[in-house]
């Protein structure tokens, strides 16, 4: 026998207007404005900046029109009325009141000249080189990454000549074309490794004692070399201490990525807009969000206009009513994204308030062991919002101090108890601890263990892997590679 049950779920599903505020929210500015123009473009019922101050003067004068015009049969579907009275939104315009000439529109700046592919081909110009050894030269010079380095097998780039090139040649006279191109400037560009690259430098020093003794350890003990192994360095080649320091002195000064030397090899430089502005002005803290997240946005008068001629007209046919349909669908749209930009404008501001008050010291000061434990739970619950939508305010939003401009995530972290039982930020230990780094015998450099009792020493008792663990986020090598002689 079949058993019926009648059951009652509540559920919460965001309507694709809150989908699209989240989505305006995560913006950054520079992002934000790009969203601000495509609307702008897409929706012909949007206008921005100012308009004339007659537009009061039209919802006043339909506002007082013969009322026998109400009396007219209207498709109730269309509610133009609606439209008429309020959505000439002068109340709907957003001023940017705190701009500045520091909101000023920044062009991206963009490096000139030849391409760095087309810098190499040109020097093999000087070159007398067969056809196809010139078309083998101009492959591999083809095959140079960013950094300068060609990383590919002979074998591979045999293969590929034969395929797309329609040249068929063999391993030795592709080697012998590479001895070629490492003769172009930089130097050691189209290396295979960094060995190699080192080495291309080396031989085009002038030889010394010190230049000489740097080629014998990149070519007999390269891998000793790059783990620091300096006792056995010394043992290997019966040199000194002195020696040693000057030999990887001169290898110290070469470049590891020679293709990133040329200027013609540069991609646009990015440029971070601060989507917010703190000062201190008599000791206290100021917070302002970029004017250019305040555009002046207001409905299009045509369309406004539009309707009205529909309400007037005692006749109205099928597509004066498809017209009408398509600008209050239009209308809509506009009216919900003015009011988004305002709601987007207020979240911003008091998050980054909330945030800024928490971390009032650190603001104060500029010393990152101000900073206090603060995770996105603390701000949510101070400004009664989700977690989320702190989060889309925190992971793409930059702030500009009077210590830099910074991410404004970087001011939460998680929280750990020192000696005395006080919460403390994991910002402030591991500022510390990048500090001990800092400071210490780079002949002796201190292990995890010995910074674990150091830290320990100084109030905040923690284990050897939460120091390998915070010492691996600030990119600190371990002791053994950070040694100098």
């Amino acid at each position: 026998m079949l058993k019926q049950q009648l059951k009652f779920k509540l559920s919460q599903k965001l309507s694709p207007q809150q989908i699209q505020l989240m989505k305006l929210i995560q913006l950054p500015t520079q992002a934000f404005e790009q969203r601000v123009k495509q609307e702008l473009e897409d929706n012909p019922a949007l206008d921005s900046g100012k308009e004339k101050s007659d537009e009061y003067e039209f919802e006043d004068e339909f506002k007082n029109e013969d009322q026998d015009n109400d009396s007219e049969v209207i498709e109730t579907e269309i509610d133009v009325d609606e439209y008429l009275s309020d959505d000439e939104i002068p109340s709907y315009r957003l001023q940017a009141n705190n701009y500045s000439k520091d909101d000023d529109e920044k062009t991206v700046p963009y490096a000139s000249g030849t391409s760095f592919s087309q810098h190499l081909k040109t020097q093999l110009q000087t070159f007398r080189l067969k056809e196809e050894e010139m078309k083998i030269a101009e492959f591999l010079v083809g095959s140079v990454d960013e950094s300068g380095y060609i990383r590919r097998d002979v074998p591979d780039i045999v293969d590929d000549l034969a395929f797309t090139q329609n040249v068929y040649t063999d391993e030795e006279t592709v080697e012998r074309i590479f001895k070629i191109v490492h003769q172009l400037d930089p130097a050691g560009v189209g290396a295979r490794s960094l060995q190699e690259c080192l080495l291309i430098q080396l031989k085009r020093k002038n030889e010394t004692a010190s230049v000489e003794l740097a080629e014998k350890i990149l070519e007999e003990a390269f891998d000793q070399f790059t783990k620091k192994h300096y006792k056995k360095l010394l043992a290997k080649f019966d040199i000194t201490e002195d020696q040693l320091r000057d030999a990887i002195d001169e290898i110290e000064h070469l470049n590891p990525k020679p293709g990133g030397a040329y200027s013609g090899n540069l991609k646009p430089v990015e440029h971070v807009t601060p989507d917010f502005t703190i000062k201190i002005k008599d000791g206290e803290l100021e917070l302002s969000l970029n004017g250019r997240n305040a555009p002046q946005m207001h409905v299009s008068r045509e369309y406004s206009n539009m309707l009205k001629g529909y309400k007037e007209s005692k006749k109205k046919t099928k597509e004066q009513k498809d017209a009408v349909m398509f600008i209050k669908q239009k209308l809509d749209a506009a009216k919900w994204f003015i009011e988004a930009i305002r709601q987007r404008q207020e979240t911003l501001f008091v998050t980054m308030s909330a945030i800024m008050h928490h971390q009032e010291e650190y603001f104060l000061s500029g010393d990152e062991r101000d900073l206090k434990p603060m995770i996105l739970k603390d701000i949510a619950e101070e400004i009664e919002m989700d977690v989320s939508t702190v989060s889309r305010v925190a992971n793409s939003k930059y702030v500009d101090t009077p210590y830099g401009t910074k991410l404004i995530k970087e001011f939460f972290s998680e929280s750990m108890k020192n000696d005395q039982g006080e919460d403390v930020s994991t910002r402030e230990i591991k500022k510390i601890l990048e500090i001990t780094v800092g400071e210490e015998d780079k002949k002796k450099p201190l292990t995890d263990e010995k910074l674990s009792k150091i830290l320990k020493d100084k109030g905040y008792p923690i284990a050897r892997r939460t120091v390998a663990k915070y010492r691996e986020q600030l990119d600190i090598p371990v002791a053994r590679l950070r040694k100098e002689i």
